[in-house]
């Protein structure tokens, strides 16, 4: 589990983030950082990491996509950080989070991560 700093105590599953991004049709095997200073409702960027994490807190107009986060999320050895990835919304290179090998190897057993 993972806490969000300024979540109001808010914490997530990092697995459930593995499965959020393996859920993208069609599979990119990342997702982009996107950390935003807009209210959520102004939020375009519905596939990003803090659109997602966003979505585990009350304090939704809060970016949550912060150092801490993404360093703790990289720390569990299930992604790793990367500048030039493709955004899919913008079609500009950006920075985000690629799922680690360790993990694309894991997606062809059977069971949770």
């Amino acid at each position: 589990m993972i806490d969000l700093p300024h979540g109001g105590g808010a914490r997530f599953n990092e697995h459930d983030l593995v499965d959020f991004v393996l859920s993208f049709k069609p599979l990119r095997k990342y997702i982009i950082i996107g950390a935003s200073h807009v209210a959520l409702a102004k939020y375009r960027k519905k596939n990003t990491l803090d659109y997602w994490l966003r979505g585990q807190t009350q304090y939704r107009d809060t970016t949550q996509a912060v150092e801490t986060v993404i360093k703790e999320l990289v720390a569990t050895g299930l992604f790793v950080d990367e500048e030039q990835l493709l955004c899919p919304e913008s079609h500009k290179k950006c920075r985000g989070l690629r799922l680690s090998e360790m993990v694309l190897a894991r997606t062809d057993k059977p069971g949770r991560l």
